[in-house]
C-alpha cells in the first residue's frame, strides 16, 4: 500500500512500463498543455479587436496564467497523494472543457472565463509531467530529461504561434481552441497506456483551507497589479479592500499550512536554499518571458505591419534558443553533475537581450528583432531545465510533486504580475502619447480597437506618430524586463550546488 511518505508512489504498478515510453508520454502531454497557451498569442490582437479592445489584451493572458498558478501546487499535491496518472487525466478533461468555452465565446467575459478553466488544466498538466520525471529517474539523469521536456515546451511555442496565425487567417480565431479537442482525446489514450498507475486504497485529509487561501492570495496579488492605479485608484476603497484581502489570505495560508496534516505547500520548503533561490529566479524570469511573448506580436502586427502568421515566425528564434539552451544545459548537468553556473550565465544573456529590445522603434530592421528574440530564448532555456531538476534533487521525495509545482507556480506568478503591470504601463504610455490627437482613430473606437487595418486608414504623418507612440510605450516594458533579469542573475549566484545522485531513491 502506498502512503504520502513512499519514496516513489507512482512507480507502484501492476505491470512495469518502459521509462522511455513514460517520458515520451509526459513530453507529449506537456506539449499539448503548453500548446493551449502559445497558440493564442498571435491571434490576441484580432480576438481583442473583435470582442472588446486592446486594453483587454492582458486579461486573456492573465486569466490563463493566474488559473495555472493556482492549479499548479494543488494538482502537484494531489499527484503526491493519489498518483500522477489519475490527476493528469482529470486535468486533460478540465483543459478541454475550457477550450470549448473559449471556442464558443461571444464576449470577452466568456473568453476570459474559458481561459481560466483552460489554465487550471494546463498548469496542472505541465507540473505533473515534470513531476513524473522525478518519479522514474535518479537525480543525475533528471537534467537531461527535464531538458527534453523543455524542448517539448519550446517546440509547442514554435508551432503554437504559427498554427494560431494560420488558423486565425483561414478559419477564424474560434478554431484555435477547437483544435485542442482531438489532441486532448489522443493525450488521454496515450496516458492510459503509458503512464504508471498507483495501487493504493488510502484516503487523505485534503488541505482545503490552505488551497482556498492560496487561491485567494494569488488572485488578489494579480488583481492588485492589474487594477491598481488604472481601474482602481491607489487610495480607493476597492483597491484598499483588495490589499486587505491579500493580507488576510497570507495570514490564513500560513496558519493553515502550519497545522495541516498534508499541506498544499509545506512551509518547511521555504527553509531550503535551492527552493528559495530557484523559485526567486523563476519568478523574475517569468516577468521577462511573458512580457515579451505578450507584447512582441502586438508590436510586429501594428508597428511593423506584419501578418499574424509572420509575427509568429519571430518567436522562432526565441524558441530555438530556448530549446538549445534547455537541452544543452540538461546534458551538462547530467554529464558533469554541476549546474550552479548555468542559470547565472543564462540570465545575464537574458538581461542583455531585454536591454537591446528597449532600442526597438518603427524603423528597426526585422533581423535585429530576430537576434533579440534569440537572446531571450538562450536566457530562458537553462533556467527551465536546471531549475526543476535542482529543486527535485533538494526536496524530500514525498514532496516531489508540490516541489516541482513550485517552480512552475513562481514562474507563472511572475508572468501574471508582469503581464498585468506591463499591460497597465503600456496602455498608460500609449494613451498619454496618442489619446485625443487623432479624431480619425477615435471615430473607429480609438486606442481600444487599435489594429493594423485601422492604422492603414490614417494619414501618413498620423500613422507614423502612432507607430512611434507604440514603440515608445513598449520601451519601459522591456527596460523593466532587463532590470529583473539582472536581479535574477545576481540572485542565482546564491544557489547552493548539491550532489546529484545516480540512484533512484527507494531502489
Amino acid at each position: 500500500m502506498s502512503s504520502a511518505s513512499d519514496p516513489n508512489p507512482d512507480v507502484t504498478t501492476a505491470e512495469p512500463v518502459p521509462i522511455r515510453l513514460v517520458l515520451t508520454a509526459v513530453a507529449m502531454t506537456l506539449f499539448f498543455a503548453s500548446l493551449g497557451q502559445t497558440i493564442v498569442s498571435t491571434a490576441l490582437p484580432l480576438i481583442v479587436a473583435d470582442l472588446g479592445g486592446v486594453d483587454h489584451i492582458t486579461w486573456a493572458i492573465t486569466a490563463y496564467l493566474l488559473a495555472s498558478t493556482v492549479g499548479a501546487p494543488i494538482s502537484g499535491k494531489l499527484g503526491d497523494l493519489y498518483g500522477r496518472k489519475i490527476v493528469m487525466q482529470a486535468a486533460i478533461g478540465v483543459f478541454v472543457i475550457g477550450a470549448v468555452l473559449c471556442g464558443t465565446a461571444g464576449s470577452m467575459g466568456q473568453l476570459i472565463a474559458g481561459r481560466a478553466v483552460q489554465g487550471l488544466g494546463g498548469g496542472s498538466l505541465i507540473v505533473l509531467s515534470m513531476a513524473v520525471v522525478g518519479d522514474v529517474l535518479p537525480a543525475r539523469e533528471r537534467g537531461k530529461a527535464q531538458g527534453m521536456l523543455g524542448a517539448a515546451f519550446g517546440l509547442s511555442t514554435i508551432i503554437g504561434p504559427l498554427a494560431g496565425g494560420f488558423i486565425v487567417q483561414t478559419l477564424g480565431w474560434h478554431w484555435i481552441f477547437f483544435v485542442n479537442l482531438p489532441v486532448g482525446v489522443a493525450a488521454l489514450a496515450i496516458l492510459a497506456v503509458a503512464l504508471p498507475g498507483r495501487v493504493s486504497g488510502k484516503s487523505y485529509r485534503i488541505d482545503y483551507v490552505g488551497a482556498l487561501s492560496l487561491a485567494v492570495l494569488l488572485s488578489t496579488a494579480v488583481l492588485i497589479a492589474n487594477l491598481g492605479g488604472s481601474v482602481l485608484p491607489w487610495g480607493s476603497a476597492g483597491f484598499l479592500s483588495l490589499v486587505g484581502l491579500f493580507v488576510l489570505a497570507v495570514g490564513s495560508f500560513v496558519w493553515a499550512e502550519a497545522r495541516a496534516e498534508e499541506p498544499i505547500l509545506p512551509l518547511r520548503l521555504f527553509t531550503i536554499n535551492t527552493f528559495l533561490v530557484v523559485n526567486g529566479v523563476g519568478f523574475m524570469v517569468g516577468v521577462a518571458m511573458f512580457g515579451t511573448i505578450t507584447f512582441l506580436p502586438l508590436y510586429l502586427q501594428i508597428a511593423k505591419g506584419v501578418s499574424p502568421t509572420a509575427s509568429g515566425l519571430f518567436l522562432l528564434p526565441m524558441m530555438g534558443g530556448l530549446i538549445g539552451g534547455s537541452t544543452l544545459s540538461g546534458q551538462i548537468m547530467s554529464r558533469t553533475g554541476r549546474y550552479k553556473l548555468l542559470p547565472t550565465l543564462s540570465t545575464a544573456v537574458l538581461a542583455c537581450a531585454m536591454l537591446f529590445m528597449t532600442t526597438l522603434s518603427g524603423t528597426s530592421p526585422l533581423w535585429a528583432i530576430a537576434i533579440a528574440m534569440l537572446g531571450v530564448g538562450i536566457g530562458l532555456g537553462p533556467v527551465f531545465a536546471v531549475g526543476v531538476a535542482a529543486i527535485q534533487n533538494a526536496v524530500p521525495q514525498q514532496m516531489m510533486g508540490v516541489g516541482t509545482a513550485s517552480a512552475n507556480m513562481f514562474r507563472l506568478i511572475g508572468g501574471s504580475l508582469g503581464t498585468a503591470l506591463f499591460g497597465a504601463l503600456f496602455a498608460s504610455g500609449l494613451a498619454g502619447a496618442l489619446e485625443g490627437r487623432f479624431p480619425e482613430a477615435a471615430g473607429q473606437g480609438g486606442l481600444r480597437s487599435m489594429s493594423a487595418e485601422m492604422l492603414d486608414t490614417l494619414p501618413a504623418a498620423a500613422r507614423a506618430e502612432v507607430i512611434e507612440g507604440i514603440s515608445q510605450a513598449l520601451h519601459p516594458v522591456f527596460m523593466i524586463g532587463a532590470v529583473v533579469a539582472v536581479i535574477a542573475c545576481v540572485l542565482s549566484t546564491r544557489l547552493e550546488e548539491l550532489p546529484l545522485s545516480s540512484v533512484l531513491p527507494g531502489r
